[in-house]
């Protein structure tokens, strides 16, 4: 299992967020480039970042620091937030040489989108399937669908897509640990690539989803507060590898 650190960027800084309110939001560094820098001489061995202003505004925002947090971490990177539009996609893919995109919103709001990215660019394009009591929210979390999280995974396999980075909204931030459940019943609905976010708490959380089978997962405010380390994260990618 891949583990993923998480920089989510507002305002051009590091932060993070309590069940995706950006009313609740915590700045855990300043500089997001030192950040993915840091990580990277951790352990790291891909990144996770999310441009939250893009994700508010339906457009990428901190294109210029993605860019230079990619060159100075020299790491795989996955980038999520305000992707609509081919244009967005090519930028982060060939211009940026971002390693994987991630589409949220505009994966529901238009599949055709969706298609045109894989038919281009393969298991460079994943979709984030971000879920409020089961339904999928979009726009950065402030609207929910009325599409069951299974029912659209199942869609978006059905369009090509290798790999889905499921986050339970409720979890995420809080340090309650994964929702095992839903991501056990994602893992057995669709055979596709799987990305748990949101809730890990401390190493024995990795173990679980590494115990589901999943391909990866995503630790933010759980290695911002020291919960658990980039050595603890290292040991259990090579455990589960």
């Amino acid at each position: 299992m891949r583990i993923f650190p998480a920089i989510d960027l507002k305002n051009g800084r590091c932060v993070r967020l309590y069940q995706g309110d950006f009313a609740q939001e915590t700045v855990v560094n300043p500089n997001p480039i030192a950040q993915a820098k840091a990580f990277s001489e951790q352990g790291a061995t891909y990144l996770h970042i999310v441009d939250l202003d893009g994700a508010l505004e339906g457009k990428p925002i901190n294109l210029d620091v993605i860019r230079s947090m990619k060159k100075a971490a020299n790491l795989p990177v996955q980038v999520g937030g305000g992707i609509r539009h081919m244009k967005q996609v090519t930028f982060y893919l060939e211009e940026a040489e971002i390693d994987r995109v991630i589409i949220g919103s505009a994966a529901l709001e238009n599949p055709d989108f969706v298609r045109q990215a894989v038919s281009l660019y393969g298991d460079k394009i994943a979709v984030g399937i971000d879920a409020k009591n089961g339904f999928v929210a979009t726009s950065g979390w402030l609207d929910v669908s009325t599409t069951d999280y299974l029912t659209f995974a199942k869609e978006v396999e059905k369009i090509g897509v290798q790999t889905i980075i499921f986050t339970d909204i409720a979890k995420d931030g809080t340090l309650e640990g994964p929702n095992l459940e839903q991501l056990q019943a994602m893992q057995q609905a669709v055979n596709v690539d799987i990305i748990a976010s949101g809730g890990v708490s401390n190493k024995q959380d990795l173990e679980q989803l590494a115990q589901l089978g999943l391909y990866g997962a995503i630790c933010g405010k759980a290695l911002y507060n020291g919960n658990i380390s980039m050595a603890e994260i290292t040991e259990v990618e090579n455990l589960a590898n």
